[in-house]
């Protein structure tokens, strides 16, 4: 079977392409230019085109970066200018990795497509992966039916503490790529998201934080610093415990901030992006970020809208982000929280 690989020029992606040329299949790797810094694409190619080599497989580069501009880059700067917290890679798998790019490998005459992303397949769902803390099913949550069938994980059953040593031991060239750098959380931002806002608005401007009845009680350098939840960096001198964002208003440029128990919440709206119109409402578990646990939930979807009632209390649901709805460990869909 002819198999297109995603490939980044790291560990996980070559290894998966070396797994794939292992078993038999005939092996081409694919090479995504999504955002615009030219040298930490010539540094990734170069890592690519080693490996390539390595293998004895074709290498060929899709460029998307037009599109990756309009459905990601923009999408991102947008929200936080309207004091959302986004969540650009979740966006990108559907329309870019997982969609444009899908697409294009394809037309290349690829039957299958796989990545080193860490997860699994089952049933027609995508699966949590074998590692729970690598799992990276919930940025995997608005992927099509259709483009799961025609998907590989073959790191999904695996450790990521596995992966270098046997990627090392199967190819000598891997070991040359410890260099490279792991995936960043956003991959065009190179240090904090501030220095990419930076290029599009002032963001530093001062404003007003007031607690959750309206009053003021500090200030702050501008809205577009903070985010819900966080702790860190707020000028609050008289404060005598913890406060944490509770939300931002951009219109007045205020940091509405709050007790740590004014976090809670037991309810979660958001706007439909990948529940199909056969999904019966009940109880599931959901996760309203990547790094917080799974919680028991009940959910309805009621046309374009989703409603989440937790079964538990959550701290810091930030509007923007994903809102992803499992079946036990299967991913049933999600939203955008709002």
């Amino acid at each position: 079977m002819k198999v297109g690989v995603l490939l980044s020029g790291g560990v996980d992606s070559s290894y998966s392409a070396y797994l794939m040329k292992e078993a038999g299949h005939e092996v081409v790797g694919f090479y995504l230019k999504l955002h615009d810094d030219e040298e930490k694409h010539k540094e990734n190619i170069k890592n690519v085109k080693k490996v390539a080599k390595n293998l004895n497989i074709k290498v060929e580069i899709i460029e998307a970066k037009e599109l990756f501009k309009k459905e990601v880059y923009d999408y991102f700067v947008d929200s936080y200018k309207l004091g959302f917290t986004p969540n650009p890679c979740a966006m990108c798998n559907p329309k870019i990795k997982f969609g444009y790019a899908v697409e294009k490998i394809l037309e290349y005459g690829c039957e299958q497509i796989a990545s080193g992303h860490y997860a699994r397949i089952e049933n027609g769902y995508i699966q949590e992966a074998l590692d729970g803390s690598k799992d990276q099913s919930y940025f995997l949550y608005g992927l099509q039916k259709d483009v799961i069938d025609k998907l590989i994980f073959p790191l999904g059953d695996k450790y990521k503490s596995d992966i270098k040593s046997q990627a090392f031991e199967s190819m000598p060239c891997f070991g040359e790529l410890q260099e490279y750098k792991e995936s960043q959380e956003v991959c065009f931002v190179k240090n904090t998201y501030i220095e990419i806002l930076e290029n599009h608005f002032n963001v530093n401007k001062d404003g007003f934080i007031k607690d959750s009845d309206g009053q003021i009680i500090g200030k702050h350098k501008g809205y577009m610093h903070y985010t819900v939840g966080q702790r860190k960096g707020l000028d609050i001198p008289l404060a005598k415990v913890p406060h944490y964002v509770l939300n931002t208003e951009p219109k007045t440029n205020t940091v509405v901030v709050g007790k740590e128990d004014e976090l809670q919440v037991s309810h979660i709206s958001a706007v439909n992006f990948s529940l199909d119109e056969e999904f019966e409402s009940g109880e599931y578990f959901v996760k309203a970020r990547y790094r917080s646990k799974k919680i028991k939930a009940v959910v309805q979807k009621y046309s374009n809208n989703i409603q989440v009632s937790l079964l538990e209390p959550l701290f810091g649901v930030a509007i923007g982000q994903s809102l992803v709805v499992y079946k036990n460990d299967l991913v049933v869909g999600g939203g955008i929280i709002v």
